[in-house]
């Protein structure tokens, strides 16, 4: 009679072993509101799938994945990966490839981290901006609605509505490779010289703005974070 207790005795002692000494567990961060050729981890995203702080977020070459945060929502678009999180309780994803275009209700709703930079709405006027992923030293973000804040070590510039950027988080590789290029290197090839020189921890350069309809497009998909 007693075996059979003793024995889940020890399985239950084993199992609460086994769990982690605090209690922690992964605090979820959004819903999956639309997905194809994604995945959450290794596994298939699908619509209504909660995601957790440390997901890792990734789509094929035609793929895409939505999320919904609280007053923020993030898109990635095709070939691109990014990875959940939480910064001073607030949602988050670090970009470590592709494209992301995120929209926002409020300045503290979400932050974009990618590389060294963070950037997020400047007000709390509604937002959309564009992040996409070059390299370590180099990013491209578009404000589609709304100002951003672009921070990198303590510096914080201003990417003002409407208007395009390279990122350069590299200053001096910047100047040596323009210097080698000449009085036409890579300032005068993006439309202008760079914002914020000297002793800046990063640039800012002016680009044309290209792919309206893509743009469009996905403004239209993140422009409402408060619709359910």
């Amino acid at each position: 009679m007693f075996r059979p207790r003793a024995i889940l005795a020890v399985v239950v002692s084993y199992a609460l072993c086994l769990m982690p000494a605090n209690g922690s567990t992964p605090t979820a961060i959004g819903t999956v509101t639309s997905a194809t050729s994604a995945h959450v981890g290794a596994a298939s995203a699908s619509s209504g799938s909660t995601v957790f702080s440390g997901d890792h977020l990734s789509t094929e070459r035609l793929g895409s994945i939505q999320v919904r945060a609280g007053a923020a929502r993030l898109l990635l678009s095709g070939a691109s990966s990014a990875s959940m999180g939480e910064s001073d309780a607030s949602p988050s994803a670090r970009l470590l490839s592709g494209t992301a275009v995120f929209s926002t209700a409020n300045a503290k709703a979400f932050v974009l981290h990618a590389s060294k930079a963070a950037i997020r709405p400047e007000s709390d006027q509604p937002t959309v901006a564009q992040v996409t992923y070059i390299s370590d030293k180099e990013l491209q973000v578009r404000s589609t609605r709304g100002s951003l804040a672009i921070t990198v070590e303590g510096e914080t510039q201003i990417v003002p509505e409407a208007t395009a950027y390279r990122v350069i988080l590299d200053p001096s590789s910047y100047y040596e490779a323009e210097s080698a290029q000449g009085p036409r290197g890579a300032g005068s090839r993006q439309g202008g010289p760079p914002r914020k020189a000297g002793r800046s921890r990063f640039l800012l350069i002016a680009i044309v703005l290209t792919s309206v309809a893509t743009g469009v497009a996905l403004y239209e998909a993140v422009q409402s974070p408060s619709l359910p």
